[in-house]
Formats: structure tokens, C-alpha cells, sequence
């Protein structure tokens, strides 16, 4: 309002800071850091481009302790909020796995089994789940269970019914969802006589 006042009103410095009681050297400041600025927005960039799991923590650090800076941490960080580079979706880690096991060619139906779950969605937003039962054999879709919620009871009931209809099969392959290494599904196992192998991505049917 003052410097407003000056230009507009032809009012001099002093009574213009007089007015809105501001002090002379408050008016005729001049940010000095517009450059420094600018540099430490140049660093953050370069130092989260070359290095993309780099947070705010390494950078600072960087920074100080490598390239010797001493801007205020505050500083810094100011900056890079308003870069948004604290709104970066960092990348994750890939696990190294060793290499599965070829999977065995049945040879008859009945002999290896493979059990998942698919999800979709209906028209009003709710989510719904499909329990799936396939003989590896000829790919035949021996069972699909849909609805909102399938727990492990669900998936025993249904194997419970396919085995009384098709006859126990060799082996079942699946996953590690809660649903196939649930409590009740190692209690079901002991009872139908299930036994788990070394990895727990399959189940073994004794007999």
C-alpha cells in the first residue's frame, strides 16, 4: 500500500511509511535470494533425476555435507514442496526370485488341479469375487463360486462338493491367499487328509 501510495499519489516515502507504519528500510528492501532460489530448485531436480528413490533427507544431506552448502534445511525443504517433488511416487523394490520349477504336464483329469480368484465389479460400484476350479488336464471349469465376500469356509465347502461330485484329485495348485493358508483350511486338510509340500503355492492331496 505504500509503495502503492508513492507511485500513484505522489506521496513521499516517509509519509507513505508513516501512514501505513511501515519503516523506510522495511520499503526499500530487495530480496537477495531469488538466485539462491533458483540454484537450490536446480540441485533438487538434478539430484531427484539422477537419483529417484533420493527423498528430501538424502538431498539435504547431499547438499550440506558433500557440496557444502549451508542453507537452512526449512529453506530447502520450502522449495521442494513447492516443486511438489514430495508428491514423487518412488519405485519399488523388486524382489529377487529364483526360478520356478517347470509345472508338470498332467497326464489324466483329475490328477492336477488349479484353483484362483478373479474380481470384477457391478454397475452400482460394489465389488464382487469369483472362486475358480480348473482341471489342468483339459482346462475344464470344474466350479466357479461368485460372490461379494468368499471366505476360506466358502472354498472348503466348494471343494468339498467338487470332490464328492468329480473324486479327489493328485494335486491342487493355487496361490498364497488368506482364503488357501487360513486356519480353517489347514483344519480341513488334516481331516481330508491334505498335505502341504515344501512350498506353499501347492497342496498335495495324499491318496
Amino acid at each position: 500500500m505504500a509503495e502503492r501510495a508513492v507511485k500513484e499519489r505522489g506521496v513521499s516515502i516517509r509519509l507513505a511509511c508513516e501512514m501505513f507504519r511501515v519503516s523506510q528500510s522495511c520499503y526499500r528492501y530487495e530480496s537477495k535470494t531469488n538466485a539462491e532460489n533458483e540454484q537450490i530448485a536446480q540441485w533438487l531436480m538434478r539430484l531427484t533425476d539422477s537419483y529417484r528413490t533420493w527423498g528430501f533427507g538424502l538431498c539435504f544431506l547431499y547438499l550440506r555435507n558433500v557440496k557444502r552448502y549451508g542453507w537452512n534445511h526449512k529453506r530447502v525443504y520450502r522449495i521442494y514442496r513447492e516443486l511438489e517433488l514430495n508428491l514423487r511416487i518412488k519405485p519399488r523394490k523388486r524382489l529377487v526370485r529364483d526360478k520356478p520349477e517347470a509345472l508338470t504336464v498332467p497326464s489324466r483329469i483329475n490328477e492336477v488341479w488349479s484353483m484362483d480368484f478373479m474380481h470384477d465389479m457391478l454397475d452400482d460400484g460394489r465389488a464382487i469375487r469369483l472362486f475358480n476350479v480348473l482341471d489342468d488336464f483339459n482346462r475344464e471349469a470344474l466350479a466357479i463360486e461368485i460372490d461379494f465376500s468368499l471366505p476360506s469356509e466358502r472354498v472348503i465347502r466348494a471343494l468339498n462338493q467338487l470332490i464328492e461330485w468329480r473324486g479327489q484329485p493328485s494335486v491342487i495348485r493355487c496361490d498364497n491367499g488368506p482364503e488357501y493358508i487360513s486356519q480353517a483350511t489347514m483344519d480341513w486338510a488334516k481331516v481330508v487328509g491334505v498335505n502341504y509340500c515344501g512350498r506353499p503355492a501347492s497342496i498335495i492331496l495324499a491318496g
